[in-house]
């Protein structure tokens, strides 16, 4: 493989983005390519899979480089050297020695830290809290994330979209765990495709798929979907639902819900109202509403890093702990929008305790008995998935 200068500053360049101005790695990648149209599909998967390689490994690449803050060359040169490409003769990688690199790897690959790629901090958090767990699970989240659809069935069977993206030469295989999950057998991007702006498929991990059925929704019912950012399980639940029912979307960001709106005309989803949580009037307003109520909160992250391998860099103890006392807020505050006898499934795209059945043990505490815990699910990345956490909770028909 050879290493062209205008390939290589389009990497350094999203990387100076993403490290320096702290945009996120997808949206800065986009933005690049956007600008580039006259590249080819090889240089633009170049671009895209080497800045997100790089971010992945960032600390392990500045360690054994000894590069700067900053120094994102030294950084691509270091990547050359892992992946035995050879270094051009330019001026940016004079001062890398492939022999003392190759030398530190081997040395930092008998330490955790570096050896996965993460702060200090998250690896003694991880360790904490899921003991002997962590490190199976952190290896796992430094795995490429593969690309799974969900069939929009209000359009489509999977068959038939299976049928239709072969066709197309686009091959994909069913996934055992979800019903209406697609594999992709290559990563490409599928957003281009014809079948994607006729609404037939979303773009959604396999573990992000159980969520919605998990609430046991069904056409008819009254469901809200109360953190429903821009919408991935809204729509899931819309074609749970078969159109049929109320289904009502809450978010407290408008540009979030505007988005959900164009995605579910796409789908063809018409039993769907969008409503902003603009004060704590919006939640009292609707007490004893829903038949079902979704509450996929904020949280860390953690259980995508595969996806957004730039996130272990914004993250902090910090901002875990102010998301941990938002978890409770929103089970506490939003429960209220339930009808006695209904289901809610506490959600999240974790796989830390403290954001998970510690959550659900403390929210059935406070509650005194008024909800029940019916069943939990985790999702691991050591299994091949997105890690996500969902309980389910019905609250007693008093």
């Amino acid at each position: 493989m050879k290493l062209y200068i205008n390939l290589a500053r389009a990497v350094t360049q999203s990387l100076q983005l993403i490290f320096e101005e702290g945009r996120y790695a997808d949206k800065v990648i986009e933005k690049v390519l956007k600008q580039n149209p006259k590249w080819g599909a090889r240089d633009r998967k170049f671009i895209a899979e080497t800045t997100y390689d790089i971010v992945r490994w960032y600390r392990l690449l500045q360690n054994i480089t000894e590069a700067e803050d900053g120094d994102y060359w030294k950084l691509l040169g270091g990547w050359c050297i892992v992946h035995q490409i050879p270094l051009p003769k330019w001026e940016e990688f004079e001062t890398l020695n492939p022999n003392r690199v190759t030398q530190r790897l081997d040395k930092m690959n008998n330490i955790r830290r570096f050896r996965e790629s993460i702060p200090d901090w998250l690896d003694e958090l991880g360790e904490n809290e899921l003991n002997n767990r962590w490190e199976g699970e952190l290896h796992a989240l430094n795995d490429d994330a593969p690309v799974v659809l969900r069939v929009n069935t209000l359009k489509v069977s999977r068959n038939e979209l299976k049928e239709r993206l072969w066709a197309d030469k686009i091959e994909t295989s069913n996934v055992a765990e979800a019903s209406d999950a697609l594999q992709l057998k290559q990563r490409q991007n599928v957003f281009r495709h014809e079948s994607f702006k006729e609404g037939l498929f979303e773009v959604q991990d396999t573990a992000s798929q159980l969520v919605a059925p998990f609430l046991q929704p069904s056409p008819g019912l009254r469901v809200i979907d109360a953190c429903a950012g821009a919408g991935g399980k809204t729509l899931h639940l819309a074609a749970l639902m078969k159109n049929r029912g109320r289904l009502l979307a809450l978010d407290v960001e408008a540009n979030k819900l505007e988005e959900l709106k164009k995605r579910a005309r796409r789908a063809g989803v018409d039993n769907l109202e969008v409503r902003q949580i603009e004060s704590s009037k919006t939640i009292k307003r609707l007490e004893n509403a829903a038949d079902r109520l979704l509450l996929d909160v904020p949280c860390s992250g953690l259980g995508v890093l595969r996806r957004n391998p730039d996130a272990k860099w914004k993250l902090s103890p910090t901002f875990i702990e102010e998301v941990r006392a938002l978890q409770q807020h929103i089970l506490n505050d939003y429960e209220g929008m339930l009808k006695p006898g209904g289901l809610l499934v506490y959600s999240t795209c974790s796989i830390m305790p403290s954001e998970n059945e510690n959550q659900v043990k403390a929210f059935l505490e406070k509650q005194q008995g008024k909800f029940e815990l019916i069943q939990q699910r985790h999702c691991w990345p050591s299994e091949g998935f997105d890690g996500f956490y969902m309980a389910l909770m019905r609250k007693i028909d008093s």
